[in-house]
């Protein structure tokens, strides 16, 4: 099979769009895009995409970003089944191009037989992602005051204590200025209140953010919220801040009416799924990841 493989272009948004929604219809819980979200998923991600192309026609992309967690192919997908795997080969060569530092991952239902196409490309498991879900049936009774600790919510002069915060205890940037206002923009009615902190002598020390799960919601119209950030600075973990941190803002959630709370955290962090599930979450969905190393 000949095809051209080129870099998208505006006037393939039409198609391209209507492709990805078609190629992860029945991806769990995949929200479909329109030509306006799909174009702002572009512009906010900095997406490199690649198209096939035969006689006009499209046959499939893939798209690249570099971004938090590494160097990432965040799609892959070919319209035509003849030479499926021989288009998709093409399209990964011509992607591992733009990778910068030598590695790159992508993510793939954990049990998914996609998993053998991408070792034979040379990428390896490791590590992966929950989707973890509570139910907001009741409220949770809160452990007891932990002596010198204050819990509370963001204050809207806090900003810049937050940011500092949150990125101390990832241990890179993780949020920045500005994403209070644009949370607020995305995700209404979120305010500073859904912030829950933890301070001790006069410093935040842990961080729950608690938002509404808007694209769930708009799209399946339901009443979930979401957990994330959160994270507590080194000094000061070990000590229950996360856990009593979570089921405020669980409780906040359920104050105004949601009915879930949803949040990621990875199948590694033993502590954070042990965590969790003991105030309720379970797993709903499980991603692996794969890597390769192209150096």
């Amino acid at each position: 099979m000949t095809a051209q493989i080129r870099e998208f272009s505006d006037r393939d948004l039409p198609i391209v769009v209507r492709l990805v929604n078609q190629a992860f219809s029945e991806a769990y819980q995949f929200f479909p895009y329109n030509e306006e979200t799909f174009d702002a998923r572009i512009r906010e991600g900095k997406l490199t995409i690649l198209v096939a192309e035969k006689e006009g026609e499209i046959l499939g992309s893939v798209a690249y970003h570099d971004g938090h967690w590494g160097e990432e192919i965040e799609w892959l997908f070919v319209s035509e089944k003849q030479d499926r795997k021989i288009v998709e080969n093409i399209l990964i060569g011509e992607i591992e191009k733009y990778v910068k530092r030598g590695a790159v991952f992508t993510t793939v239902d954990a049990g998914s037989s996609k998993i053998k196409d991408w070792e034979e490309r040379a990428y390896r498991l490791n590590n992966g992602l929950y989707h973890m879900v509570a139910q907001l049936d009741r409220e949770r009774p809160l452990p007891m005051a932990l002596k010198g600790v204050l819990m509370r919510c963001l204050r809207l002069n806090e900003e810049k204590e937050f940011v500092e915060t949150v990125n101390a205890g990832f241990g890179w940037e993780r949020v920045k200025i500005g994403d209070i206002d644009r949370w607020k923009a995305e995700s209404p009615p979120f305010n500073e209140e859904w912030v829950q902190v933890a301070e001790v002598d006069k410093r935040i020390v842990s961080v729950v953010v608690a938002k509404p799960d808007t694209y769930f919601n708009r799209f399946f119209d339901g009443r979930r919220g979401y957990l994330g950030p959160a994270t507590t600075i080194s000094e000061h973990r070990n000590e229950n801040l996360a856990s009593a941190l979570t089921l405020r803002a669980m409780n906040f959630l359920f104050e105004r009416r949601m009915e879930s709370v949803a949040l990621y955290t990875a199948e590694q962090n033993i502590p954070s799924v042990t965590l969790l599930a003991k105030v309720g979450f379970e797993i709903m969905h499980h991603w692996r990841f794969m890597h390769k190393n192209l150096s």
